[in-house]
């Protein structure tokens, strides 16, 4: 069990190399981006998507059908759609939210941007998503591309990621600062 996200790394970086390497030869990076992104953002939504993504339940030709339909539905097509169809064929679908961040990290890098994560509470408004980036921008001196997720357990506030440096300033965290001191001085 514990080389388990060792091995996910590893074959969600496969499909990540793989699928950008394509889209590059395409000149289709954007639009794999684009489609990678929607698909991201449905699967943060949607909590029947993410069983459909995690669970071993389903068979593959299950989750192929499945992930055929809600791809068509969403207009994502392509590279993006057919790596993301052979996962679900070879019951690697668990991997692909995680090979969408590897792809995310190659294009930034292709571009000479910084990949950052940031986690919220709640989804971000484009409004505070480009305010985070400004911040970052600023702060490091290049654009920057941001991998978003959705954290409910933070309460409120972000905790920011780039590179080896996070910044953490969810309410969880100071909550649980002020428990730790409240017990110290008890």
């Amino acid at each position: 069990m514990a080389d388990e996200p060792t091995t996910v790394s590893g074959v969600a970086d496969r499909y990540a190399s793989a699928l950008f390497e394509l889209a590059r030869e395409e000149g289709a990076l954007d639009a794999v981006a684009a489609d990678l992104n929607r698909f991201h953002s449905m699967l943060a939504e949607s909590e029947d998507l993410q069983r459909l993504v995690r669970s071993p339940v389903f068979s593959s030709e299950e989750q192929t059908r499945a992930i055929s339909a809600v791809l068509e539905k969403a207009g994502i097509g392509g590279l993006a759609a057919n790596l993301i169809k052979v996962a679900a064929a070879n019951r690697r679908l668990f991997v692909v939210p995680e090979m969408t961040v590897g792809f995310r990290r190659k294009l930034a890098k292709e571009r000479g941007e910084i990949s950052a994560s940031v986690t919220s509470a709640e989804p971000l408004s484009a409004d505070q998503i480009n305010t985070v980036k400004l911040a970052l921008k600023e702060a490091i001196g290049k654009d920057v591309l941001l991998d978003e997720s959705v954290d409910p357990t933070l309460i409120g506030g972000l905790i920011v990621q780039v590179g080896s440096r996070m910044i953490d300033t969810s309410l969880r965290t100071k909550l649980d600062a002020m428990k730790y001191a409240m017990k110290e001085a008890g």
